[in-house]
């Protein structure tokens, strides 16, 4: 017997569309759910299998229940499963519904009483989903004309702008607090005592070299007097270390070995290290460094 739609078809279609709804629904981040939760894999066989024995044990049912009609029954029931979809009752009384068409036999009712060179015109209904959505059509052109002109609502070009002001706002409210997107306009001062040691460990592996461990200067400057030749501030110090000193002179970019979230943690360490006094320490380089807000 002839199916609309065969197991090979149906069973992979019901199961792709029952692991979507569930991948939907479970919150898994950016890893499929079956792949996070092995019970979701574990349930999803066992739904699998229980597909296959439905159809298999309805496949079973149907070949006995065929088996045991007459010769005629039989004749009937393979007619109608090998009938086209056009010719299956449900489909002519969608489309009768659909449509309303006449059957070509009251043609002849239908005809009006003019005709052009031998053309007649017959006079059927209009099909009632081309009707709908002309008077849907109507009432959203009435809802548009009260909401744009007489309420003077968004148009495309407002949305737009106020949607790129927002995402503008939600980036930066983001970049405060995601330390990979960190740069020198959104960096500030440490004080925790456990971010300082560990800018202190980044410090002595990475600058200490020239700068001496307790910040005296050697082939760099001294960092713990007032002076500062690029900045004193933690966002001056951010940048000078991410981007590099003086060209030709200057220490090296650090953006390519220290994340922004390391280079914030030895910038507020540096800062720390504000009149520390080290001995031997040497002259100081630059100007004296006065916060803006504090002039």
């Amino acid at each position: 017997m002839k199916k609309l739609n065969p197991a090979y078809f149906r069973v992979p279609v019901i199961f792709f569309i029952i692991l979507g709804v569930m991948e939907f629904f479970i919150d898994s981040g950016d890893t499929p759910a079956f792949v996070k939760y092995p019970m979701v894999s574990v349930f999803m066989f066992v739904f699998l299998f229980l597909l296959i024995a439905i159809e298999i044990t309805v496949t079973a049912i149907n070949n006995i229940t065929y088996q045991m009609l007459t010769a005629e029954e039989k004749v009937k029931v393979d007619e109608a499963a090998s009938a086209s979809i056009q010719d299956r009752e449900w489909y002519q009384k969608l489309m009768k519904k659909l449509t309303r068409t006449e059957p070509i036999e009251n043609e002849a009712g239908l005809l009006l009483h003019h005709d052009y060179d031998g053309i007649k015109e017959l006079d059927n209904n209009l099909p009632p989903w081309w009707v709908y959505l002309f008077y849907g059509s109507i009432l959203f052109s009435a809802i548009y004309l009260v909401r744009f002109e007489i309420m003077d609502g968004d148009n495309q070009e407002m949305e737009l702008k106020k949607e790129l002001a927002q995402a503008k706002i939600d980036v930066a409210e983001y970049m405060k607090t995601a330390p990979d997107l960190m740069d020198e306009k959104t960096v500030s001062l440490l004080t925790d005592p456990a971010e300082l040691a560990e800018g202190g460990t980044l410090y002595t592996t990475n600058c200490a070299a020239c700068h001496r461990a307790d910040g005296g200067g050697q082939i760099g400057p001294n960092l713990t007097d007032e002076n500062w030749i690029l900045g004193g501030g933690i966002k001056e110090i951010f940048h000078t270390i991410t981007n590099g000193g003086r060209d030709g002179k200057g220490m090296i970019a650090w953006k390519g070995t220290l994340k922004p979230k390391e280079i914030q943690k030895v910038a507020s360490y540096i800062l720390s290290l504000k009149g520390s006094n080290p001995a031997d320490a040497k002259a100081a380089e630059g100007e004296v460094w006065v916060e803006e807000a504090a002039q």
